[in-house]
């Protein structure tokens, strides 16, 4: 059964064309929110499940970490929809690499992906939330940032950044209505994993250290991503919620 709880809302998910983006981009929708899916592969299966729930919904093909890239999104929303009302940054990669093995060049990838990306679709959407005085921004971290994984040095780095960015942009944001907040989840033994190689024995892992025995699943952020994309949130801004079995106790 719908809530309805994004009635009348625009929301744009980045990496929306499988796992947690179109996890997101679907719950979202089944609430009664439009849909703009951002990735830089193909959202039509994303697309046709919206639609399929009725909820209008545009595919956007575009690379996250090219600033002309985002700036035209930015332009497509508006002309499409004439607002936005949440944001989801979810684009982003985890692979695992030895700090030995990773280069300037790897280094620089990661960063534009996992924390650029976020600053660039918030420069490219902030405008249209200020004109309604209403938003939310909810950038995906990750619970890495609390235990010390093997190889993910630039990860982790990348996925701390976007806390600082969240609570920076909180307080910069606070007066025009526009709410931000992180969301942090576990590791997900979803298509993200496999294309980033991830070793099936550290999701065994990190499962025995979550309250909760088992591994991730892409809808397990979608509540939380949908509660603090609502009024119900107005007084929310600045936090990171770690939606991870509980994992991060804190």
């Amino acid at each position: 059964m719908s809530l309805q709880t994004h009635e009348g809302r625009v929301a744009v998910i980045t990496g929306a064309a499988r796992g947690f983006g179109q996890a997101l981009s679907v719950g979202l929708a089944e609430r009664g929110a439009d849909i703009v899916a951002v990735d830089i592969g193909d959202s039509s299966d994303t697309v046709t499940q919206i639609e399929k729930l009725g909820r209008k919904a545009l595919a956007l093909t575009a690379d996250v970490t090219d600033p002309a890239a985002v700036a035209e999104v930015g332009e497509q929303i508006r002309s499409h929809f004439g607002r936005c009302d949440i944001l989801v940054n979810n684009a982003g990669a985890y692979p695992f690499r030895h700090f030995d093995e990773v280069d300037y060049d790897f280094w620089r990838k990661v960063q534009a992906l996992n924390l650029d990306s976020q600053f660039l679709m918030a420069k490219a959407v902030v405008d249209l939330m200020k004109e309604n005085s209403w938003g939310r921004i909810i950038n995906i971290t990750s619970n890495s940032i609390v235990i010390a994984v093997p190889g993910l040095a630039h990860y982790m780095a990348s996925k701390t950044g976007v806390i600082g960015f969240t609570r920076g942009l909180a307080t910069d944001l606070a007066g025009f209505g526009i709410t931000v907040n992180a969301v942090g989840p576990t590791a997900t033994a979803n298509e993200g994993a496999k294309a980033s190689g991830v070793d099936p024995a550290v999701i065994d892992a990190v499962v025995q250290m979550q309250a909760i025995k088992r591994p991730g699943r892409a809808d397990d952020i979608v509540g939380t991503v949908a509660y603090l994309s609502t009024d119900d949130a107005a007084f929310v801004t600045g936090q990171t919620i770690m939606a991870d079995g509980g994992l991060a106790r804190i």
